[in-house]
C-alpha cells in the first residue's frame, strides 16, 4: 500500500497509516499536541482516555472511572459499538481510531489493554503525543519493543505504569522486603509455575461483525481469517494462546509470576544471565478448529525451563505459585502468590522489617498510585522499566522453548552474547504500514 507523504496534523484527521519503515513518530502527531504540558495540578482531575476497552481494559477504566481524581474523556475501540457503549457508560466521546484521540487537549493520560502485538505502537504514539499511560502487562511483544517504549518514556518525560498490581498488594511487598532482607539467608533455588508458551494459529474464517475493524484489530500482526476464538482474550482458547497475538501464559500470568521474582531478588534494573531447557526445542502446535487451552497449553510446557540469576540463584519452572514463586534459602522457604506471603517455618513470614533496614516502594492502590504520579511526576510503583524487565524474562522463556539450547544472556546490552540464531528472536516483523520508527 503506498501512502502520500503527510503533515502531521494531516496524519491523525486523514486517519491514513505511512507505509515507509522508519518514519519518526514526530511525524504521525500533530503539532499542537505535542506542546502539551502534560501535567495536572495538584487539586485537578486528570483527564483520562481508554485505548481497548474490551474485558481488561473495560475493567480497568471501570475501577479508575470511580475515582473522583481522574474523569474519562474519550475511549477507542475497534469495535465501534463497543466504544460507544463504553463512552455512554463513562460520558466520555468514542472513537474506532485511537490516533484520533491523542489529538484532544484535555487528555492527560491513557489506559491501554489491547491485544500485545499493539503493545508497541500506541506506546509509543502516546508519548509522542504527551500523554502518561498505564499500560496492561505484559508491556511488550518482544524485547526489542520492551526497550523501545522505556527509552520512549525517558525521552519524552512521561509518567508510565505497568499492570502488575500485585506490586500494590501488602502481603506481596512484605515477602519481597523478607527476602531482600535475607529472612531466608542466601536464597538457592526459586520454584516457578510453569507457564505454558504460544503456539500457532489457523483457526477458520467466521463473518467480520459490523463496525469491527478487523484489518487494524490485526495491526502489525499477520492479517489472519476472523475468528470469534481468536477475537476473545480466553475462549476456546483465544488470542492469549496465539503466537502472532501474544506470548501465551507465559507472559499472561507469567508476567505477574517473575514480576514478583524479579522483586525479591533486586533484579528490577537486570535480570537473569543464562536460560537452559531439560529437552529438544518445542515443536508448536497449530489449531485448525476450537477447542479449549489444555492440548495447546500441555504440549507448550515442554521443555522445561531453567534460568539462573547472578548468584547462582537457580529459578525452575515446575509446580510454583501462578502469582509469584517459592524461595529456598539457607534458614527456611518462602512463597510469595496473589495478596499471600508464607513461611516454613511460619515465625519467618511474621518477622519485622526494621526501621535500618530496606523498605519497598508502598502503594496500597495500584491506580489511585498512578494517577497521583502523573500530579507529582514520580515514578509508579511499577514503572516502565520495571515492567520491561518482567516481561524480558517471559521473552528469554519463550525464546530458549523455541531453541532447545542453552543461552547465556546479557541484562545490560540486552542481547545474546555470541548467539546470532538465538538474537533474530529479539524481536518480530510487522505487517506494513503497522511499522515502527527508526527513531523515537
Amino acid at each position: 500500500m503506498n501512502h502520500p507523504k503527510l503533515n502531521r496534523r494531516s496524519f491523525i484527521r486523514s486517519g491514513a497509516l505511512i507505509g515507509a519503515a522508519g518514519l519518526a513518530i514526530p511525524d504521525f502527531i500533530s503539532s499542537h499536541v505535542l506542546a502539551a504540558p502534560g501535567r495536572p495540578g495538584a487539586n485537578d482531575r486528570v483527564g483520562v482516555a481508554g485505548i481497548g476497552v474490551g474485558r481488561q481494559g473495560g475493567s480497568v477504566v471501570s475501577f479508575l472511572n470511580r475515582m473522583p481524581v481522574a474523569r474519562f474523556v474519550a475511549v477507542a475501540d475497534v469495535n465501534l459499538p463497543r466504544a460507544r457503549e463504553m463512552g455512554k457508560k463513562l460520558q466520555a466521546e468514542p472513537y474506532q481510531d485511537y490516533r484520533r484521540l491523542l489529538e484532544r487537549k484535555d487528555v492527560d493520560a491513557v489506559v491501554t489493554a489491547t491485544p500485545e502485538q499493539w503493545r508497541i505502537l500506541i506506546c509509543l504514539h502516546c508519548c509522542q503525543a504527551g500523554k502518561d499511560l498505564y499500560v496492561e502487562k505484559p508491556m511488550s511483544l518482544t524485547i526489542k519493543e520492551g526497550r523501545m517504549i522505556v527509552q520512549a518514556v525517558r525521552k519524552y518525560k512521561r509518567v508510565f505504569q505497568t499492570g502488575s498490581q500485585q506490586r500494590s498488594m501488602e502481603a506481596n511487598r512484605r515477602g519481597c522486603e523478607l527476602i531482600r532482607n535475607q529472612r531466608l539467608g542466601k536464597i538457592s533455588r526459586v520454584i516457578a509455575y510453569n507457564y505454558p508458551s504460544p503456539w500457532n494459529y489457523g483457526l477458520p474464517a467466521q463473518p467480520i461483525p459490523s463496525e469491527l475493524d478487523w484489518e487494524m484489530w490485526c495491526g502489525p500482526a499477520p492479517l489472519v481469517a476472523f475468528n470469534s476464538d481468536l477475537y476473545q482474550p480466553r475462549a476456546n482458547p483465544g488470542w492469549l494462546s496465539f503466537r502472532h497475538f501474544s506470548g501465551g501464559e507465559m507472559t499472561g500470568w507469567g508476567s505477574h509470576g517473575f514480576d514478583q521474582v524479579q522483586w525479591a531478588l533486586g533484579m528490577d534494573d537486570s535480570g537473569p544471565v543464562e536460560i537452559w531447557t531439560d529437552g529438544p526445542a518445542l515443536k508448536l502446535p497449530t489449531y485448525t478448529a476450537a477447542e479449549p487451552q489444555k492440548r495447546g497449553d500441555g504440549i507448550c510446557r515442554e521443555p522445561k525451563l531453567f534460568y539462573r540469576y547472578p548468584g547462582d540463584i537457580i529459578m525452575e519452572l515446575a509446580n510454583g505459585p501462578a502469582g509469584g514463586a517459592v524461595f529456598k534459602g539457607e534458614k527456611g522457604t518462602l512463597t510469595i502468590d496473589r495478596a499471600i506471603c508464607k513461611s516454613d517455618p511460619e515465625e519467618l513470614a511474621e518477622e519485622a522489617i526494621k526501621d535500618n533496614e530496606i523498605h519497598l516502594q508502598k502503594s496500597p492502590d495500584h491506580l489511585k498510585n498512578w494517577i497521583e504520579c502523573i500530579k507529582s511526576r514520580q515514578k509508579p510503583i511499577a514503572d516502565v522499566e520495571i515492567g520491561h524487565r518482567s516481561a524480558t524474562v517471559c521473552h528469554l522463556g519463550n525464546i530458549a522453548r523455541l531453541l532447545g539450547r542453552k543461552l547465556k544472556w546479557d541484562p545490560v546490552k540486552e542481547v545474546f552474547p555470541d548467539d546470532p540464531e538465538a538474537n533474530t528472536y529479539l524481536d518480530r516483523e510487522r505487517r506494513k504500514p503497522w511499522v515502527l520508527p527508526e527513531s523515537i
